[in-house]
């Protein structure tokens, strides 16, 4: 394990000597044996009363029926705001079981219905399939506002490491299908399939993420090694950053790592949406690593999270009436 730098408190070093101890190696497996291997790590979901309910429901698909998870929170019924959730997993594992206490949490925590998607994984179903089960998941959420107690123009679009890429990816098609969205949560987000950035660098190895597993990822995703294998077209469905324009896109919360090989492009990323006129909080935290959000509990991670909360709360909030009858944005101060 890499040496850590002395500002790194001993709590975050022993939990990443822990995760880097207990996470299997995934660039040595073949897809289906990295799920198997990340699977057997999972822990019961504790937090079980966070919601409501939780119920299953299939969406229909070119591509087939597509699971999605409803959590319901406590309280009415009528106009929630509405989280579409996609999981991280590099594109190739996890899934709404993994992620299903995170998703509680944020369901209570923002007294919102979260939607999480069961997309289809890599390498079986390579780029864009997990992007085409997004989308088809957020038309789902629009079309069955009312059954699902939603507020139709109170949706987000959320995801970890690639679901937040998959989350950036919707946002863009959103924009140009004219769908509502309120925002998008990019949680240390895989944006480009480029390994040579200050933070490919830096934290190769050592950081419970590294360069060899991104490199697997993207392999499983595109079909092929990145460097060789043409992207799919259009291509800012599977790299968001290559969009012609990244104007008008929704305002965006982005969180990155700093201990992590994805901080170079998460914050590059942020600067881009930022230019385009998008409105962006970008949180940073130099001394985390990838997956800090979901894996918790410690300190640092919790308050990063009470942070997150706040931060989304203003995205879903109601856009507040002024004279004459219009509304105000309700995300004018974001960038602040």
């Amino acid at each position: 394990m890499t040496v850590l730098d002395e500002a790194l408190g001993g709590e975050v070093a022993g939990l990443l000597a822990v995760l880097e101890e207990g996470f299997p190696p995934v660039h040595l497996m073949s897809g289906p044996e990295a799920r198997a291997a990340v699977a057997a790590r999972a822990v019961p979901v504790s937090n079980l009363d966070d919601v409501r309910a939780a119920e299953d429901h299939d969406v229909v698909t070119d591509a087939g029926p597509l699971r999605v998870r409803v959590y319901q929170p406590h309280g009415t019924d009528e106009d929630r705001p509405a989280v579409l959730f996609l999981h991280g997993g590099g594109f190739v594992f996890c899934s709404i079981e993994s992620h299903d206490g995170f998703c509680r949490s944020l369901s209570r925590a923002l007294e919102a219905v979260v939607v999480s998607v069961d997309y289809r994984l890599a390498p079986e179903h390579p780029a864009p399939a997990a992007a085409d089960d997004a989308l088809a998941a957020l038309r789902w959420i629009q079309d069955n506002a009312p059954a699902l107690g939603v507020d139709p123009a109170r949706v987000v679009v959320a995801g970890d490491s690639a679901g937040g890429n998959l989350a950036a990816v919707t946002a863009l098609r959103a924009r140009d299908a004219g769908l509502a969205l309120a925002g998008q949560v990019l949680l240390y987000p895989v944006i480009e399939p480029d390994f040579e950035s200050e933070s490919y660098q830096r934290y190769a190895t050592g950081h419970f993420n590294t360069r060899a597993a991104m490199e697997w990822y993207w392999t499983h995703y595109l079909g092929g090694p990145p460097a060789t294998t043409p992207l799919p077209e259009p291509t800012e469905h599977v790299v968001p950053s290559r969009a012609p324009s990244l104007s008008g896109l929704a305002p965006a919360v982005v969180v990155t790592a700093g201990r992590d090989p994805l901080s170079s492009e998460g914050c590059r990323y942020a600067g881009l949406l930022r230019d385009a006129g998008v409105r962006v909080r970008h949180r940073h935290y130099p001394d985390l690593f990838h997956g800090f959000a979901t894996i918790g509990p410690f300190p640092a991670a919790a308050a990063a999270r009470d942070l997150l909360w706040h931060d989304v709360r203003r995205l879903l909030a109601p856009a507040p009436a002024v004279a004459g009858g219009a509304t105000k944005e309700n995300h004018d101060q974001l960038s602040r």
